[in-house]
């Protein structure tokens, strides 16, 4: 069957005719059943996020031109571990990364309509959105995703990326319903996020080199692992490490898990020698 005004065997003319900067726009009037917002759930007795796998704790710290992302490697369903080894962070584009917490399987979805959403505004209007307008068009997917949330399908997004206006780092913090809120220095989503952030509060400072941001990223997801069980500390046995990723005025950039893998180590060993970690001076 073909769509009024196409010929057989061409696309129908929704496809050839000017659209939208807005991918998810396109999609919604032409294909709303593929956005993950409009999926039918069944009816159950429990609410329905219970029984998928979870991504829990993102970290990110901003240093002096540029931005880190990190998250651990574990979901969870339940009090049972879903998968070790699962990615949560992602490149959104040239200069931004974005990372999910919650639903696993939604929140990956929510991730590639994102990416498809900038690379589409992109060849539509011959330019890049800003930052800023990355992070609101964010907010409008994740407002849409608000009945799945309602029946515990929920998805919460950390967004950070560089800004070339400012020559800085910027992070932007999701909630349920679709709000939008800047941070500011660092930031942590996830089950784990209370003890990354109360590891990163002691370690932080505005003058870190990309290394150290790096470190300090690190160092709080070993925190987090250490007092939440959802989150998942580095397995040197399984050689599975946190995805790090760094994005400056030189676009983003995942680090090698080789590379990733030689400061986790460093970081053991230390944590053998002082099971608490770095110690903020008193004074």
């Amino acid at each position: 069957m073909t769509s009024q005004g196409s010929a057989p065997g061409r696309l129908p003319g929704a496809f050839a005719s000017q659209s939208p900067s807005s991918f998810t726009e396109f999609l919604s009037a032409h294909s709303p059943d593929m956005l993950p917002r409009n999926r039918e759930l069944p009816v159950a007795a429990a609410p329905a996020g219970e029984h998928f796998p979870h991504g829990t704790t993102i970290v990110t710290v901003t240093f002096p031109g540029g931005v880190v992302m990190g998250g651990d490697r574990r979901a969870t369903a339940g009090n049972m571990i879903a998968q070790r080894d699962i990615e949560k962070v992602f490149r959104a584009d040239e200069y931004s990364a974005i990372a999910i917490a919650g639903t696993a399987g939604i929140g990956i979805e929510v991730v590639r309509l994102f990416q498809v959403e900038l690379e589409h505004y992109e060849k539509m209007e011959g330019r890049t959105l800003s930052l800023e307008g990355k992070a609101n068009r964010l907010a409008t997917m994740v407002r849409g995703n608000l009945g799945m949330a309602m029946q515990g399908l929920v998805v919460v997004p950390l967004f950070a990326g560089y800004d070339e206006e400012r020559d800085a780092g910027r992070i932007f913090s999701y909630d349920a319903a679709g709000g939008r809120y800047e941070e500011h220095e660092f930031y942590s989503i996830g089950s784990g996020s209370v003890f990354a952030r109360g590891a990163l509060k002691k370690m932080y400072r505005s003058d870190l080199s990309e290394e150290e941001a790096v470190i300090a990223s690190i160092q709080a997801l070993y925190d987090a692992a250490d007092d939440d069980s959802a989150t998942g500390g580095p397995d040197l046995t399984r050689r599975i490490f946190p995805v790090i990723s760094v994005v400056t005025a030189d676009g983003y950039q995942r680090m090698a898990d080789d590379a990733v893998g030689g400061l986790v180590e460093t970081i053991v060993e230390a944590r053998m020698r002082a099971p608490g970690g770095p110690q903020a001076p008193l004074r």
